[in-house]
């Protein structure tokens, strides 16, 4: 008995080490056959494909080459954009610039330092800084530019490297197999359709991307009509200030984008905008517009149109950000996530999921391995929350303060935001902080939100509380919660309202150091 037992025990001994030694030697095997996959394709063809070569495109060419990949980019126009957006980088976009290694693609080209906010509101004005906050590591300004300027600068720095192919190409569709993207079937420059390959493809082209809808069931909501043109040859009293002009229906806008170059720019709401071709949109301007402007900035505002400037118009747009159903690709910046421009901090959040991304990518040999690529995503997509979740709620509800109205509880408000940023103190640097991306904290935004709110009410309630003032009061919070609950939706409550999220992001992204 004695013996059967002990023959079983060795039996059983072997059997186990067999089967870990078996194991162990698949995993050996599996896990050279996984480098030796990622040379054969270092060689032929390249890690990643990137659709886009503008901010976004450029500069995470620039990131993932730096980490040793062979990167692909396919620009349908190489020529420099010509753009009324992207004009603006905030104090926090300029410190994730540097941690890329792109600070500077800035210099070269003209651009104007910022220093905040001059804001105007029937016929009041005041200015709010960026704070000189001792927990942000970087100088505490941003930088108005030509964005056509700023774009070609990161181009050249991505090409610079050895191991960026930058081509003009109009991409017209992705190659799948079995719901896995391989690559993308585009134009060449001269007319020819190529197929190009790779483990990954970055879908980066901008908020008229065609290839967005084919990845997510996202649709972007068009919320108003920016129309812009530039002043030539004239400077703004406050070069350092974006200048924002409460008007009607919305708001008007003055920046100085070059030392002899100021952009002027305003919104519309409805989408039956007057004619540019027949000087309709000129006369508008003129005759409803213009007069809205203080008096020391409207010779400036006009021009341009005296000048016969070029008009554009853009749309303004928003879109939640949701991760692509199909694997092989990831989506970013416009095609990705939008929100209202107001607050020029698009390429801000755009470099954080830049940073972001690269270094979760960075570990990976494979990029064709689908299940570690796809947790990638997952991390990235819990991780941008505190950067991008403040500057979509903030975008979003301050352009819905700035709209004006003859509701009472709305332009109750509207003014109690004005008096907010007038008030000095904690209140107005931190609400700078906050829209400089100095402070990427939703908390933080959700205190100064409610702290506005009750100092509207404060207004509305003065001198004394009749029913009706009490009434406009309740609609007010209700405009405040019907701000803030979309958000809160649509970023996830713990995201936003968690402090530890903020403070890991704040520790991981935004140190001196430059990576």
């Amino acid at each position: 008995m004695a013996l059967v037992e002990v023959c079983l025990w060795m039996l059983l001994a072997f059997v186990l080490s067999w089967a870990i030694f078996h194991v162990t030697n698949r995993k050996k095997k599996a896990t050279k056959l996984a480098d030796v996959a990622t040379e054969e394709r270092r060689e032929g063809v390249p890690d990643v494909i990137i659709v886009g070569a503008g901010v976004g495109g450029s500069a995470l060419a620039y990131a993932l080459a730096k980490d040793g990949r062979q990167v692909h980019v396919i620009e349908r126009d190489m020529r420099e954009p010509v753009r009324m957006m992207g004009e603006f980088m905030q104090p926090g976009g300029r410190l994730l610039l540097s941690k890329l290694g792109l600070e500077n693609c800035l210099e070269g080209i003209d651009a104007q330092k910022s220093t905040g906010l001059a804001l105007f509101k029937d016929g009041k004005e005041t200015v709010a800084s960026f704070p000189m906050d001792t927990n942000f590591p970087y100088e505490p300004s941003g930088r108005f530019f030509h964005n056509g300027r700023f774009v070609q600068r990161l181009r050249q720095k991505a090409s610079s490297l050895p191991n960026v192919r930058l081509e003009e190409g109009t991409v017209r569709s992705l190659i799948e197999e079995k719901g896995v993207v391989k690559g993308v079937i585009y134009k060449n420059s001269s007319g020819e359709e190529t197929k190009a390959f790779a483990p990954l493809t970055v879908v980066c082209d901008g908020c008229h991307s065609n290839l967005r809808r084919s990845l997510h069931d996202n649709k972007a909501e068009v919320t108003a009509y920016e129309i812009g043109y530039i002043s030539r040859n004239c400077r703004l009293e406050q070069p350092n200030k974006l200048h924002l002009i409460m008007t009607k229906p919305s708001f008007a806008m003055l920046y100085q984008v070059s030392s002899t170059d100021v952009r002027c720019n305003f919104e519309l709401l409805s989408n039956n905008l007057p004619s540019v071709s027949n000087g309709e949109m000129a006369s508008f301007v003129k005759n409803s517009i213009a007069p809205q402007v203080p008096l020391k900035l409207r010779k400036t505002f006009l021009k341009g149109l005296y000048e016969g400037a070029h008009i554009q118009i853009t749309q303004a747009k928003r879109m939640p950000a949701t991760l692509s159903r199909k694997k092989g690709v990831i989506v970013l910046g416009d095609a990705f996530n939008m929100r209202h421009p107001v607050i020029a901090s698009g390429m801000m959040v755009l470099l954080s999921d830049i940073l972001i991304l690269s270094r979760l990518l960075k570990p990976l040999g494979n990029l064709g391995d689908e299940n570690k690529v796809s947790e990638v995503m997952k991390s990235f997509y819990v991780l941008r929350k505190p950067m991008s979740a403040t500057v979509n709620t903030l975008g979003n509800s301050f352009w819905q303060v700035l709209i004006a109205s003859t509701d009472e509880a709305k332009e109750a408000m509207r003014q109690g935001c004005f008096d907010y940023l007038s008030s000095g103190g904690f209140r107005t640097s931190g609400l700078m902080a906050l829209i400089g991306g100095m402070n990427p904290r939703p908390l933080s935004l959700i205190y100064h939100l409610f702290v506005i709110t009750l100092s509207s009410v404060g207004q509305l309630l003065t001198p004394f509380p009749t029913p009706l003032r009490v009434w406009h009061s309740l609609r007010l919070f209700g405009l405040s919660l019907k701000m803030l609950v979309p958000h809160l939706k649509a970023e996830g409550v713990s995201q936003m309202l968690s402090p530890a999220n903020a403070a890991a992001y704040r520790k991981s992204y935004m140190v001196a150091t430059v990576v």
